[in-house]
């Protein structure tokens, strides 16, 4: 047996630092996964991104044949995107619960100040009735946009030791953590995207363990809630939902009022038939049906005008594969963290998504929600590729198989001392370093 001043001495050889090295850069690649299913929304991304640029160009009235400067913005937007997801995939994810609260808090605080009456309207400015962006010159910022990232990485981080949320009781907390920046982004009013942080919270819970019977009562008890809530809405978001109502009693009286947008994008949409329209025909008849935020919110119509039915069930496709690409993630991480990262992000684009087309084809309300990757905008690009850089970071560093499997819990764990992964908190420090 050699001892510890021979072994120390083979590790000062030459041999012995060429053998301990070789073993050190062994270790490191072992923890390493470069082929990964977070390519799928790298590639999901990236083409989505495309489609956007290409059909917000479409949409956009332009003088030549380059693109319109609307476009070539969200050229940089994407560049900028992508720097961005590269940026977050580096270091290990396990670094951000260092980051994630204080990222929430200065969420919170970017979403009060955008409420805040005296603040001057050259900084902050009412759009479409909500004050939801802050003017920083070139580019504007919308902080409800960076809060979906901040509040996945703290829910993540809050439930990552914990158990007690397979308790009623225990769904108070991610409940008051999800009331705040929810809360705030009514106030301004945007319903449409404080819409999408409960989703994301339920598919967390569930991912996590939390108990379906508890999860279905909360849902009932808030649509049986759902009335008295009515009379709080704001006078535009109360005629949305009269909007629907009138589209599914079939009161095409409407169509040039309330109604004019949603019915404007139906007809572009089922002018496209199967497979679209020729360039020039779909850039007429966007432009003379003047269709309301048409690279934005409506873009959807504008890609299956141009592309038809198959081009807009490609489109979908292709942000299910996103959505597939992130839960495939999410299985393979072996610790609770990285699962709820990548699980948090994806029920986010896939709400995000599902709300955007049925606004569209007439089955939801129109609510102010951007269709991912694919919508204008600064902040909302920057937004979907830091969630694929953050689930691309999730899937390509590896973890040591943890003392039991995340989130599998006997029926008292949540009553026991005892960590998700079967090993006793105390004073070991074990729970925090892993």
């Amino acid at each position: 047996m050699m001892s510890a001043s021979t072994t120390s001495k083979s590790q000062r050889s030459p041999l012995g630092r060429l053998v301990h090295g070789t073993r050190v850069k062994r270790g490191i690649a072992a923890s390493m996964s470069v082929v990964n299913p977070a390519w799928i929304c790298v590639i999901s991304a990236l083409l989505l991104s495309l489609l956007g640029i290409y059909t917000i160009n479409l949409a956009t009235p332009s003088l030549g044949e380059g693109l319109a400067a609307v476009a070539w913005k969200q050229v940089v937007f994407l560049v900028i995107g992508m720097l961005a997801a590269v940026l977050v995939a580096l270091p290990h994810y396990k670094w951000l619960s260092l980051v994630s609260v204080p990222a929430l808090i200065g969420c919170v605080g970017l979403l009060v100040f955008l409420l805040v009456p005296f603040v001057p309207e050259s900084i902050v400015s009412a759009r479409n009735g909500a004050r939801g962006w802050i003017d920083l010159g070139p580019v504007d910022l919308q902080p409800s946009e960076l809060t979906k990232i901040a509040y996945v990485l703290v829910i993540a981080h809050y439930m990552r030791y914990r158990s007690s949320h397979r308790e009623l009781r225990g769904l108070i907390v991610p409940g008051l953590i999800t009331a705040v920046p929810v809360a705030l982004i009514t106030l301004q009013p945007d319903l449409g995207t404080s819409s999408l942080f409960v989703p994301s919270l339920f598919a967390m819970l569930v991912a996590a363990g939390a108990r379906l019977r508890h999860l279905t009562l909360i849902v009932v008890a808030a649509g049986l809630s759902a009335p008295a809530v009515y009379p709080l809405l704001q006078p535009h978001q109360k005629t949305r939902i009269v909007a629907l109502v009138r589209q599914y009693q079939g009161d095409t009286a409407s169509a040039g009022d309330i109604n004019f947008q949603s019915y404007t994008a139906q007809n572009l949409i089922g002018a496209g038939g199967a497979d679209g329209l020729e360039p020039e025909k779909s850039r007429a008849l966007l432009q003379y049906n003047r269709l309301p935020e048409r690279h934005n919110d409506t873009i959807f119509a504008v890609v299956v005008n141009r592309f038809g039915f198959f081009g807009g069930l490609g489109l979908i496709v292709l942000t299910a594969a996103w959505v597939g690409g992130a839960l495939a993630a999410s299985a393979v991480c072996r610790t609770p963290q990285g699962r709820l990262i990548c699980v948090g992000f994806a029920a986010f684009i896939a709400t995000q998504m599902v709300v955007n087309v049925g606004m569209n084809i007439g089955l939801l309300p129109i609510i102010g929600i951007t269709l991912p990757f694919v919508s204008y905008g600064g902040s909302s690009m920057l937004t979907v590729w830091i969630m694929t850089g953050l689930i691309m970071n999730v899937a390509i560093h590896r973890d040591t198989k943890p003392y039991r499997r995340s989130f599998e819990y006997a029926e008292g764990d949540a009553t026991t001392n005892r960590s998700e992964y079967g090993v006793s908190t105390g004073l070991s420090g074990r729970a925090v370093s892993r």
